[in-house]
């Protein structure tokens, strides 16, 4: 018994050696391992992408049309006005140039396009149409927007430009859609612009869409019309669809001496779209222009003119009675020069009413009257070419 319980003392002195030992081992080991870590060397620089800058982007903004072309950058709310952006790379390389917007004191959502991206080879210019829309809530003053390019080993390149808005003197938007009687009457006239616009429509049926739009700015500048009508009709179907519409620019007060006038009693009509638009001031002055297409069975009626006394008288009458799909533009301009009327004395200073010499076989002026000066001068230029 004395042997056994010996035995088992020294057994487990064995053991609880055996458990110490791999301990101290481990001890040792980690004090040994990381006492002094090994950290990696790094670099005291990171290399560049673009170890040189080799050129760089210029930018220029340019709206089309010619340069001689006055008050071009003007606009209304709801009108394009049509920019080029242009983009030079001056390096020796081609590259992929990043181009946006920055819309300044324009909205994001007038411009069809804030970014894009142009392939340019070394020395060659890359150009692209920009499109900027104010929207119908836009004030009216002047806007500025930017153009950036940016490009990997390139410097950036810049442009600003600006555009100013006219606002409207009047306008009247109309958008039916339905089944049932609709009636339309409308009376416009403008003496500062010469303008009369009528109009009387009818409807009795079902339409999916008919829009009737009026634009009216006196003194409009650049390319804006002093007066613009646009109407669109799309699949009517019904009893009747009636109107009368007249547009009429009067030479008395400085417009085109034009005037046009439509009639339809149409049962069925697939579409409709026309345009009326009269220019007396900016770009376009002294133009009236009238575009219709029409795909219709009933009656239709087109009848235009246009008179300048003395100068020029142009008629066109057009009348059509069962189903046809038509396609139509009349342009009325007037390229004559005329002086203002005066009175009295003031006459005898105004330009182009001078009186010829005692000498020269030619009639004399009677009166001070700018209607009489005037004659007399025709006469007299008869004589002379005679």
């Amino acid at each position: 018994m004395k042997r056994l319980l010996i035995i088992l003392i020294l057994m487990a002195g064995q053991a609880s050696a055996t458990v110490e030992d791999p301990r101290a081992g481990s001890s040792d080991v980690s004090g040994s391992s990381w006492a002094n870590p090994s950290t990696p060397s790094l670099p005291t620089y990171l290399p560049s992408p673009c170890p040189q800058v080799s050129g760089s982007l210029s930018v220029t903004i340019g709206l089309t049309g010619p340069e001689s072309e006055p008050d071009k950058s003007y606009t209304t709310q709801g009108r394009t006005l049509n920019f080029i952006v242009a983009v030079k790379n001056e390096g020796t390389t081609e590259v992929e140039a990043e181009v946006s917007i920055k819309p300044e004191d324009c909205a994001p959502e007038w411009f069809s396009w804030t970014s894009t991206t142009m392939n340019i080879p070394a020395g060659v210019s890359r150009s692209q149409t920009l499109q900027v829309q104010p929207d119908m809530n836009a004030v009216a003053g002047e806007y500025r927007f930017g153009v950036e390019a940016s490009a990997k080993c390139r410097g950036s390149g810049e442009a600003n430009t600006k555009f100013k808005v006219q606002a409207f003197d009047y306008a009247s938007e109309t958008q039916v859609s339905g089944t049932g009687q609709f009636q339309i009457n409308k009376n416009v006239r403008s003496m500062n612009s010469g303008i009369k616009s009528t109009k009387n429509v009818l409807f009795d049926g079902s339409v999916d869409a008919l829009v009737k739009n009026e634009y009216l700015v006196d003194q409009a500048k650049g390319k804006n019309p002093n007066f613009e009508e646009q109407d669109a009709v799309d699949n009517y179907v019904g009893p009747g669809l009636i109107g009368t519409e007249s547009f009429k620019s009067s030479a008395i007060f400085g417009g085109v001496g034009a005037k046009v006038q439509e009639s339809y009693d149409v049962q069925q009509m697939e579409f409709k779209n026309q345009d009326f638009t009269l220019h007396q001031t900016g770009s376009l002055k002294k133009m009236a222009e009238f575009k219709t297409a029409d795909n219709f069975t009933g009656y239709f009626l087109i009848d235009a003119k246009q008179v300048i006394p003395g100068q020029r008288s142009l008629k066109e009458y057009e009348e059509y009675i069962g189903s046809f799909e038509i396609n139509r533009r009349i342009l009325f301009r007037d390229n004559t020069k005329s002086n203002p009327p005066c009175r009295e004395a003031d006459c005898l200073k105004a330009p182009g009413n001078s009186f010829p010499s005692p000498s020269s076989p030619a009639f004399t002026s009677p009166c001070l009257s700018g209607p009489c000066n005037s004659f007399v001068n025709r006469l007299n230029a008869f004589t002379q070419s005679a």
